[in-house]
């Protein structure tokens, strides 16, 4: 192990020690001047101070005037994590031309002050914490960070809302965007619904505008029916692989005439109609919607006679005339696109109630999801805009119920924050569209956006029912004659303080919002990574809530979490500025820490290359030695942990400074 040069002579390391109160949150804890003044009787520290918030401008700027004023060339800052502040402190240092990579940080916020409640103890561990620091800084190397060139095209992956929004801003400041969308059309849940609370707008005219603007973009390529199933590159130089499913419909011949439906044999849908969440029937081949864009249709090769035996007499074909346009011999195809950025929107699915087994759904027909309603009052849906029940009836007495897979220790613990303001929505809806009695069943009523109370007072006043307490089952067990015919809801009426059973025509479910069947799959495809609810994680929840841990990869809408079309439209927003910001600085910093091959002592054994999660380890079989691309490293760290001959070393984690941070910690002077 190398000497670590004392305090003489023209190469002495000197150590700046700064130890930061952060208001209560670290100096209500660890005894900060204690530490401060335990810090400068260490070996090699030349200046060691304690400030109310390090992190400030005047903090900074006492680090900057120290370097210069006491020749320090190595700084140690005690105070938060490293992921909120490492940053900010490595730039004083380059301003005080520094090295920034001369800078070792100590978490005495997060591993000494949260966790600790003994003051004495708590300064103690932090005193080892800075001891072990200030003996490994010593051996830090002057690093340099390395540039690179941006790809200006972005991917968008996801077409509801939030990806047409995103790609639409991007597009609009002159970037190519290519939208990659696994359903046949653009839309996602939005073109489902009827209105958008609280204003009640419609939602087709709000967002077919924007499907249109996003399909005829010169700087959108939009392809639907796709899926990307390969991502390798790094930040700014991304290499995706899209899968095209066939449609069997050529898009550059099909013209959305709809011609080939209503000629197929099929005079009446058998199949059950997906966007109508099967309450109505679609034929093998179809267009999703009125407003679907593209205009172009699907044929089903699960239904389709022509696929399943051959002997389909073809008439959609002679409906399509001299145009050609439909073709039963279509394969799948894959593009190769090379792009600077992405950004992931893909939504979010929704409860499935029969996990709930109280809910009556399925076993009761006059029982829907709030999905379903929104079909059915939507006047493009299988009724027309009328509220018909299976039975044939118009309802006159209808049960909504809230937290339907959500805040349930049996499903979803989280509040899925949209259900109070829909079911409030759907309230109205079916009262203006039938009349009905309606009893809304909550548990709180959540109504924090911006005209959203006022909302719950118009419902207040249009006579809507509100009864407070969780419901214990839906069934149609009469035991008064009133209950005859009549689906029962039995709820606890927590205001009133008493059990209440209350029969109804109609049974409303407020299901909840969870992660996409497939994010695991889909967070692995990309390298980002998911909370424990499975839901895609930001990189800070405050400071960076659409930047994910992979740079050059962002995330927005529900993807991330349950929200609403507004909260989904300002996170999209925000993270195409982010893309924005990145593609416009043409090149981007990479972080120095990456591994290297020592190739005198490699011995070809191959075993780093299946170890490195990000592919950039080779083989180079001239020298029958490893070799690692330091613009596809990312310094994790596995390769070297792995590799057993320790020829493989990786800068600012360097064996010698791991041990010396060690010896630090265990000393006792």
């Amino acid at each position: 192990m190398p000497e670590i040069s004392l305090l003489s002579g023209p190469e002495a390391v000197r150590v700046g020690f700064y130890v930061c109160h952060c208001g209560t949150n670290i100096g209500g804890t660890v005894d900060v001047k204690a530490l401060a003044g335990y810090a400068a009787s260490l070996p090699r520290v030349a200046v060691s101070r304690d400030y109310k918030y390090m992190c400030s401008d005047p903090g900074q700027a006492l680090i900057e005037q120290d370097i210069a004023d006491h020749k320090l060339n190595r700084v140690v800052v005690a105070s938060c994590s490293p992921l909120l502040h490492e940053a900010t402190f490595r730039r004083a240092l380059g301003r005080a031309g520094l090295n920034p990579f001369f800078l070792q940080m100590v978490n005495i916020r997060e591993h000494v002050s949260w966790v600790h409640l003994d003051k004495k103890a708590a300064t103690e561990k932090a005193q080892d914490l800075v001891r072990a620091a200030v003996r490994r800084v010593a051996l830090h190397k002057p690093l340099q960070k390395r540039r690179v060139d941006i790809n200006p095209s972005v991917l968008v992956v996801g077409g509801g809302i939030a990806g047409i929004h995103a790609a639409l801003t991007l597009a609009d400041a002159g970037k190519q965007v290519y939208l990659v969308e696994r359903e046949p059309t653009i839309g996602g849940h939005m073109a489902m619904f009827d209105k958008t609370f609280p204003t009640l707008d419609c939602a087709a005219c709000i967002l077919t505008p924007k499907m249109t603007a996003v399909g005829s973009h010169p700087n959108i390529k939009l392809w639907t029916y796709s899926e990307v199933v390969k991502v390798d590159g790094y930040v700014g130089n991304y290499k995706v692989q899209v899968k095209h499913k066939p449609r069997y419909v050529i898009d550059d011949l099909c013209i959305g005439c709809q011609e080939c439906i209503a000629a197929c044999v099929y005079k009446e849908g058998k199949t059950p109609d997906e966007f109508n969440l099967g309450l109505s029937k679609r034929k093998p081949v179809y267009l999703p919607f009125p407003q679907a864009v593209p205009q172009k249709v699907v044929i089903d090769r699960d239904t389709c006679i022509e696929f399943k035996s051959g002997k389909c007499k073809k008439t959609c074909i002679e409906a399509c005339g001299d145009r050609l346009a439909i073709d039963f011999k279509q394969k799948e195809t894959f593009d190769e696109i090379e792009i600077g950025a992405i950004i992931l929107t893909t939504g979010f699915k929704t409860f499935a109630p029969e996990r709930n087994p109280y809910s009556g759904y399925g076993r009761y027909p006059n029982v829907y999801t709030s999905l379903e309603v929104e079909r059915l009052i939507n006047a493009s849906g299988p009724t027309g805009g009328e509220v018909i029940l299976r039975d044939g009836k118009k309802p006159a007495s209808v049960g909504i119920i809230h937290c339907v897979g959500s805040r349930d220790a049996n499903t979803n613990r989280w509040c899925s924050k949209v259900c109070c303001m829909y079911s409030l929505k759907l309230a109205h809806l079916i009262k203006e569209h039938t009349g009905a009695e309606v009893f809304n069943f909550y548990i709180d009523m959540r109504t924090p956006g911006k005209g959203y109370e006022e909302f719950y007072d118009r419902l207040l006043d249009e006579g809507v029912h509100f009864v407070r307490g969780r419901v214990a089952e839906v069934s149609d067990w009469a035991v008064h004659p009133s209950e005859e015919g009549k689906l029962v809801i039995r709820a606890e009426d927590t205001l009133a303080g008493f059990v209440r059973r209350i029969p109804v025509d109609m049974v409303v479910l407020s299901v909840g919002l969870e992660p996409q069947a497939d994010a695991q799959d889909v967070r692995r495809l990309f390298n980002i990574s998911c909370a424990s609810e499975g839901w895609f994680l930001e990189r800070h929840p405050k400071l960076a809530p659409v930047s994910t841990f992979t740079e050059g990869i962002y995330i927005a809408g529900a993807c991330q979490g349950p929200k609403d079309i507004p909260d989904s439209v300002a996170q999209a927003g925000a993270a195409a500025a982010e893309a924005l910001a990145l593609i416009d600085a043409k090149s981007v910093e990479l972080e120095p820490y990456t591994a290297s091959i020592l190739e005198e002592e490699c011995s070809g054994c191959k075993s780093c290359i299946s170890l490195c999660p990000y592919q950039a380890i080779a083989f180079v079989e001239e020298k029958k030695r490893a070799y690692i691309n330091e613009v596809l490293c990312k310094g994790c760290g596995t390769c070297v942990a792995g590799c057993p001959s320790g020829s493989i070393k990786q800068n600012f984690f360097e064996d010698e400074e791991i041990f010396e941070e060690i010896e630090g910690v265990l000393a006792y002077a």
